[in-house]
């Protein structure tokens, strides 16, 4: 590995203008694609397969006309008179007729039914569903009841609500032009007196990434990489090779919405990834050529050495990550499979920019690549002229007292994991959104006018096609009657039959909002009675609707967690028993990780779920976090181990004693797994600006993961382990030696003569290691 990545480093630098076009032709290549192919992105979060899915499937079949609950580009307005009036009041009976007709003559909205005031057509929907109701044999009581749930005025008719769906084929069709005259008509209503909010699907704005965020993470990084290299040239240039390859993982990303559904958070997930580990992986690289400049004046044999060490540990680091992000498809879920490729096919731009872009540079660069220089690099020496520096000075700290670091870094990151026992997953709803949006807001007045439940509805789908036809509408009638007498159902009613009357949908309301356990407890007991009720009345049914959608897809993330979990660190400790011959750091990397996951997720139930130090308001963890967050904080985990424990290892190789091979680790890495994890935690904190709450947790946990992995445990814990295990770190079974690949990252076999250490220079293990 180290050899052939040595030759790809020297042919990068010497050749460099045949590189620096190849990357150019594939960026035009891929942005020609994206121009000419690329559709809306999506945000369903169906799995085929699940219950709610599978009664989907019946109801299309049934219905053939309805439309996918993730499709339909609803939106409901809310409007609500002053304390102590109506909306039947003259004033504001006025000033509704005038929202109606403003929003009735914006862009996109549909021919039929036309929009209505719903103070006037709240009698008259009465009226009309009673009748119709009484007719068929419902009794009136009954029918009054129906018909006074869905009504879209409230009992004291101060708030009603105005209703639609955009005239699209799905909500990423919706322009902003059709959601900024919404917004507009609101503010005349406002002007007029009104309360007037707004939420639903057709309504949300899905943003491309770039933005503060981003802008504010490049800027911290590059104050960091300043820092370090004392540069502005070699600051620069991580974070030009950064841009880069993100800016062409985006553009591949919008080009394979031709060929594939991909959310809209993916972009913004892939930039925030790509962006912290192409900053990462070109600095370490960076870092390695200044150090081997100290060592020859031939650039071209610094660069190839540079991409020959420490380019094989990027290559090793990413190929932890990309393990970790390809691997969410071995839990079936298609939108979390789009999101973990287009995050891992990133993260390989990342690589192979670091491998060949950068060397590349630097050959344009030559003798500038340092340049620029704001302050001058004078390490302090010890008595034997090695380096002396922090991480030397760190690494002989945690050493003197082993065993005490190690209780401490478990008993601490055990204490924060402590919330992560009160963990509640759902997805991100209007009434989970901020206080001040106008999505909360509406969904708030909703609550007070209608009851939460108006935002929960769930739908019974009801096949009676082995029903005889004059039995249908009682067996309808008898499932909506079982329906409704469920503990938590406001009311159930039949909302539509086909033409035929084969299929009947029976409309659910619950008395609890979407994003409650008593509803999951409600789609529960329904699931759990429906072989009686289609035993009792020869029916089949299924409980659909987005909420039933939304709850199946969190129980399916809950159940494939245990299985992503076995495959991503099988899979990866293999590969480290690889990179570093040895079964011992492989799992001291491991039980590394699983500590820094579990407090990472204490910490964001902690602040996310349970409002800690008025940060954030309390809400569920979206579903896919804890599955997408140990995909990512594994593969950045590994990054640290490897950049880290690979220079341990190559001092030891190269014939350093146990404690000293540690010390010259800390000694050659240390300061630069300090600074990439300060930009990487940079990129991540930034993220929390976006107001996507998806994006505002992951961006929160990410960060955090990084402080509680690099930090904590790289930084501290696994020092301590080795200092502990000592020569026996490295002990692998004679039988596993053989059947490894020998990869050489550690650049053994590249000629090195200024890395033999005499054993005289060895500083011997203190007492009890």
């Amino acid at each position: 590995m180290a050899t052939l990545l040595h030759r790809l480093g020297k042919t990068a630098y010497r050749r460099w203008p045949l590189f620096l076009a190849a990357w150019l032709v594939a960026m035009v290549a891929v942005g020609a694609v994206a121009a000419t192919m690329s559709k809306p992105m999506t945000d369903s979060f169906s799995i085929p397969g699940i219950p709610s899915e599978q009664a989907a499937d019946l109801q299309a079949e049934l219905f053939p006309g309805s439309v996918d609950a993730f499709d339909q580009a609803g939106v409901t307005v809310v409007v609500a008179a002053p304390e102590g009036s109506t909306l039947d009041d003259p004033e504001y009976s006025a000033a509704v007729d005038a929202l109606v007709a403003d929003l009735s003559d914006g862009p996109q909205m549909p021919a039929e039914p036309p929009l209505a005031n719903p103070a006037v057509a709240a009698p008259q929907q009465f009226q009309g569903a009673v009748e119709g109701a009484v007719e068929v044999g419902t009794p009136r009581a009954q029918a009054e009841a129906d018909a006074a749930a869905l009504l879209p005025l409230s009992d004291d008719g101060r708030i009603g609500t105005i209703t639609w769906a955009f005239d699209v084929d799905t909500v990423a069709d919706v322009e902003p032009e059709a959601r900024d005259a919404v917004l507009d008509a609101l503010e005349g209503a406002r002007d007029a007196g009104l309360t007037a909010e707004v939420n639903g699907a057709g309504m949300t704005v899905m943003e491309p990434p770039g933005g503060t965020s981003e802008l504010i993470g490049i800027a911290v990084a590059l104050l960091v990489l300043v820092l370090t290299f004392g540069s502005l040239v070699s600051a620069g240039l991580p974070i030009v090779s950064a841009l880069w390859g993100v800016g062409l993982g985006i553009t591949g990303i919008t080009a394979m919405t031709a060929f594939m559904d991909i959310g809209s958070s993916t972009p913004m997930l892939a930039t925030m990834i790509g962006l912290a580990v192409g900053i990462d992986y070109a600095l370490f690289i960076l870092a390695r050529y200044r150090s081997e400049l100290e060592h020859t004046d031939d650039r071209e044999e610094a660069v190839g050495i540079s991409v020959g060490t420490a380019g094989s540990a990027v290559v090793f680091a990413g190929l932890t990550v990309l393990i970790a992000l390809a691997a969410l498809a071995v839990v079936r879920i298609p939108f979390l499979t789009a999101m973990g490729l287009a995050a891992a096919a990133t993260v390989l731009i990342a690589v192979l920019v670091a491998l060949t872009l950068l060397p590349a540079v630097l050959g344009l660069t030559k003798s500038k690549a340092f340049g620029g220089r704001v302050r001058k690099y004078r390490p302090a020496r010890d008595e034997d002229g090695k380096v002396l520096n922090n991480g030397v000075r760190w690494a002989r700290l945690v050493g003197r007292r082993p065993v005490a670091v190690v209780l401490i870094v478990v008993v601490g990151l055990g204490a924060l994991a402590l919330p992560l026992q009160n963990l509640r997953l759902a997805f991100p709803t209007d009434s989970t959104a901020p206080t001040d949006t106008t999505a909360r807001q509406a969904s708030d007045l909703l609550s007070e006018g209608f009851g939460p439940g108006r935002e929960a509805p769930m739908l019974v789908v009801v096949d009676g096609r082995d029903v005889p036809a004059d039995d249908r509408g009682a067996a309808y009638a008898e499932v909506a009657g079982w329906a409704g007498a469920m503990d938590g159902v406001v009311n159930a009613q039949v909302a539509f039959m086909n033409e035929d009357g084969t299929g009947a949908q029976i409309l659910v309301t619950p008395e609890t909002g979407p994003d409650e356990a008593a509803t999951e407890d409600l789609l529960a007991e329904l699931r759990d009675g429906q072989s009686s009720i289609e035993d009792a009345t020869g029916t089949t049914t299924g409980v659909t609707g987005l909420t039933a959608i939304t709850t199946d897809v969190s129980k399916r993330l809950s159940d494939a967690l245990p299985i992503y979990l076995a495959v991503v660190i099988g899979l990866a400790f293999l590969l480290l028993m690889v990179v570093f011959r040895s079964i011992l750091v492989p799992l001291t990397a491991t039980f590394g990780f699983l500590l820094s996951v579990l407090a990472t997720l204490g910490a964001t139930v902690a602040v996310f779920q349970e409002g800690a130090f008025g940060l954030m308001e309390g809400q569920p963890i979206v579903s896919f976090m804890p599955i997408f967050l140990i995909g990512v904080v594994f593969g950045l985990a590994m990054d640290y181990q490897v950049f880290l424990v690979t220079r341990i290892r190559e001092a030891h190789v190269h014939g350093a004693g146990p404690r000293e091979a540690v010390l010259d680790g800390f000694r050659n890495s240390a300061r630069v797994v300090s600074a990439a994890a300060v930009i990487m935690t940079a990129v991540f904190a930034a993220f929390m600006l976006q107001d996507d709450p998806i994006i505002k947790s992951m961006g929160f946990a990410l960060a955090v993961a990084v402080v509680f992995d690099a930090f904590v445990v790289r930084m501290t814990l696994i020092p301590a382990l080795m200092y502990l295990m000592g020569e026996r770190a490295w002990w692998l079974p004679r039988w596993v030696d053989r059947i490894l690949p020998d990869v050489d990252v550690e650049g053994e076999k590249l000629h090195r003569p200024h890395l033999a250490a005499p054993a005289s220079e060895r500083e011997p293990e203190p007492a009890g290691v």
